[in-house]
């Protein structure tokens, strides 16, 4: 309250955007730049009220909520000169009012934390600031380029995330892996569990005990020691691709983590400077319409130099 017996806080009601968000992650939405602490103080304090009442941090916003946002003072910093990747300029494969389809460049996580300030999803914020709702629908690797998929509306994110779930969408990668892949096809059931190395670094590794794991690899071409593949996700654990490619003995050239050591500086020396593993190509229905959307992008320039490279040191013997 103020001095004259004023309520000097503000009341926002819930609408789409936020409904079905935990009130912590709303409110740090809504107060940038207030420290998590200080969030969840307001909200023990019941500074923070939802429909009048008090609610603790994961309590789940419903639309048509009336929320109590307190007045919050935050220190004023100077702006931060943008990072890299907030200048980051998407190249956008497909677009509508319910999504948007960019084509991921390789080194760019996708969003960030782990030491990480900012990614691909808050570049695209910063790009587009006059949308309200834009989420992540899947995840690509930081070293993984290509299709990547957001959405512009809950309900978009509902129906995708709902298809990802029942197996309908439909994912397709291209990767060079060490050897000569012999099998016109092959389906690798193997479960994966996560670990951490001792410096916290997080790795996947194969074996039972995990979560069910499922990649059909299909041979494209041989050239020389190496095979072009394609990677099929049936089910969509972390690190799947590498550590299946890794785990029949074919690692990704490049892959720093589960790959050939010693053959991938090898790589690098030819020309090779990050791994061979490319989103090339999603199916999948509209959200909204339920039209079937096929959307493809082609392998990136430094990909495609390297396998004429190579195509052509084989084909010298």
């Amino acid at each position: 309250m103020d001095p004259s017996g004023k309520d000097s806080a503000t009341w926002i009601e819930a609408d789409e955007t936020v409904a079905g968000q935990r009130v912590d992650n709303m409110l740090a939405k809504v107060l940038k730049g207030v420290p998590r602490q200080h969030i969840y103080r307001l909200l023990r304090t019941g500074q923070v009220r939802v429909n009048s009442a008090r609610v603790d941090p994961t309590y789940r916003v419903q639309q048509g909520d009336r929320v109590r946002i307190p007045p919050v003072r935050i220190a004023q910093r100077p702006a931060p000169q943008p990072a890299a990747s907030m200048r980051f300029q998407p190249s956008v494969v497909y677009e509508d009012e319910h999504l948007v389809a960019v084509d991921k460049p390789a080194g760019l996580a996708v969003h960030g934390g782990s030491g990480i300030s900012r990614g691909l999803i808050e570049a695209m914020r910063l790009a587009r600031p006059q949308l309200r709702f834009l989420e992540l629908v899947h995840r690509l690797d930081r070293d993984t380029s290509g299709i990547l998929l957001l959405a512009k509306k809950r309900s978009a994110l509902t129906a995708l995330h709902a298809a990802l779930r029942e197996g309908e969408m439909r994912k397709l990668y291209t990767l060079l892996v060490h050897g000569r892949f012999t099998a016109p096809r092959r389906e690798v059931d193997v479960a994966l569990t996560k670990y951490l190395l001792p410096g916290g670094d997080r790795r996947v590794k194969a074996g039972a005990g995990g979560l069910a794991s499922r990649t059909v690899f299909t041979r494209l071409r041989l050239i020389g020691a190496y095979s072009l593949l394609q990677a099929e996700l049936l089910t969509g654990r972390t690190h799947q691709i590498r550590v299946h490619a890794a785990h029949i003995g074919h690692p990704i050239a490049g892959d720093e983590k589960y790959g050939d050591f010693a053959a991938n500086k090898a790589l690098a020396r030819q020309g090779l400077k990050r791994m061979f593993l490319h989103a090339g190509r999603i199916e999948f229905r509209h959200p909204a319409t339920g039209a079937p959307l096929a959307l493809e992008a082609p392998l990136p320039p430094e990909l495609s130099a390297f396998l004429a490279t190579l195509e052509e040191a084989a084909a010298g013997g």
